[in-house]
């Protein structure tokens, strides 16, 4: 991207998301040791920060550079992520008695998803401590997204998959030259299989919330949604939940804007969608001990909700928590049926995990969880050519 002269991060702390220990922020980190949870990264959020600075910037994720932890600009890895559409789903609304029904579409990312915001800011920072071999395990779109940064920061990437996921999402590993390794199973197994690879600590491990970097990349949809709704958030944010950095990276983003004074009000409704097949954060709000002996996850066709055991499980529930939002399921019918009712009403070819949040919506509006006069934001997580393999048979 193009240089401006940014000024420096505001980033002040790096601490376990349970017990508050600080570790050092300048030097590569993974997860907190103390307490086994993910690290998180404040910022210096005092008011001498004004809205008016980012005005003229890029739109990519790097206008929000002084709320990155990213220390020099010189390493920024960008392919210019970031700033998607928000979308007004007129005849989508009307079809169901509605009025302000929006969607934002990441489809526009490189390599046709949101994980591209996570991986620019994970190997960004990879790229200024030194880290020379990352290693992720995916159920397709962070695998692409790591093996397309990793290429342009000449940093080496492995990337192991679930076998049954669609064909083009190990075709563009193959061609950003990643290794690619294939697992049966889910995606946890292929966490399995990292650890494995990884037991004299060769790699730098990428998985989800294993390591601070990509949920500050994530969180940058929650700035975009509060600048593209001009300060004024939704009432309600539906978001298609898997290993979840999303989720709570919007909701980051609405806390700091706020300590920023960048907006006030109330905060959205966060409601987070599952698959039926699929569900373990359904499964912790009912019983948050022992969930992970209460389900038995299956494979669906939304790849990116097959994350049995998410390893932000307790910083999600802390956000459908403070958000008063709750859990929805979905069955792969409905899903199927979410993404020709996108295609056919609104010409949009939705990932499997967007057209969820549409059916989603459908249910809570049936049971008058959301009432006209709102106003209720879809998140699409990535473009559905992927997935035409799942998807048409």
């Amino acid at each position: 991207m193009e240089k401006n002269h940014l000024n420096p991060s505001r980033i002040n702390r790096l601490y376990c998301s349970q017990c508050n220990t600080a570790y050092d922020y300048r030097t590569a980190q993974t997860f907190a040791t103390c307490c086994g949870k993910p690290l998180l990264i404040s910022y210096d959020l005092d008011t001498d920060f004004p809205i008016s600075r980012i005005k003229d910037r890029p739109n990519t994720i790097w206008r929000y550079f002084e709320l990155l932890p990213v220390l020099d600009e010189a390493n920024i890895v960008s392919l210019n992520e970031g700033m998607t559409p928000v979308i007004q789903l007129e005849k989508l609304a009307a079809r169901n008695g509605f009025d302000q029904l929006f969607l934002k579409d990441e489809t526009n990312n490189p390599t046709g998803s949101f994980k591209a915001r996570g991986l620019s800011v994970a190997i960004s920072k990879a790229k200024e401590l030194g880290i020379r071999k990352c290693i992720i395990p995916t159920a397709g779109n962070a695998g692409g997204a790591l093996a397309a940064y990793c290429a342009k920061a000449n940093i080496a990437a492995t990337v192991i998959m679930p076998a049954h996921t669609p064909r083009v999402f190990k075709d563009e590993c193959f061609l950003y030259g990643a290794e690619l390794v294939l697992i049966d199973g889910l995606i946890s197994d292929c966490g399995k299989k990292a650890q494995e690879m990884n037991k004299e600590g060769a790699y730098f491990d990428m998985s989800t919330l294993k390591e601070p970097y990509r949920l500050e990349g994530k969180k940058t949809m929650g700035y975009e949604i509060a600048e593209q709704f001009d300060w004024e958030l939704p009432d309600v944010i539906i978001y298609p939940a898997g290993g979840g950095t999303g989720l709570i990276g919007i909701w980051k983003a609405f806390n700091e804007m706020k300590a920023l004074g960048w907006i006030k009000g109330p905060f959205p409704k966060m409601v987070a969608v599952q698959s039926a097949k699929c569900a373990p954060i359904s499964e912790a709000v009912k019983d948050p001990i022992h969930w992970k002996e209460n389900f038995t996850p299956e494979a669906t066709i939304a790849n990116g909700l097959a994350v049995p055991y998410p390893f932000g499980m307790d910083l999600m529930l802390d956000v459908l928590s403070a958000s008063n939002g709750e859990t929805v399921l979905v069955n792969e019918d409905e899903i199927m049926k979410g993404i020709l009712e996108f295609t056919r009403k609104e010409g949009i070819l939705v990932s499997p995990e967007g057209a969820a949040t549409y059916i989603a919506f459908q249910q809570l509006l049936g049971s008058g969880k959301i009432t006209e006069g709102q106003k209720v934001l879809l998140l699409n997580t990535g473009t559905g050519y992927k997935y035409l393999e799942n998807i048409i048979h």
